[in-house]
């Protein structure tokens, strides 16, 4: 007699691993990275640090910023 449907063995994939928590210096460099390009443009624009306001100084700032956000990516 052939077996039913419901009586047969069906194929379940093994549960995904998960992936280990972040190492410390991820979190660490993601908020100094921001908070230093934060801090670089607000120097550039209020002419505190570097004299006058320059381009170079507030690409140098949000690149650091975008540092910090690709590094919030791995962020686990």
């Amino acid at each position: 007699m052939p077996q039913s449907k419901s009586k047969r063995s069906r194929y379940t994939p093994p549960a995904p691993q998960k992936a280990p928590p972040s190492k410390l210096w991820v979190p660490a460099t993601m908020f100094t990275m921001m908070l230093a390009g934060v801090v670089v443009v607000i120097l550039n624009y209020l002419e505190l640090l570097f004299g006058e306001a320059s381009n170079s100084f507030l690409f140098i700032g949000l690149g650091l910023i975008t540092g910090g956000f690709v590094l919030s990516t791995r962020l686990r």
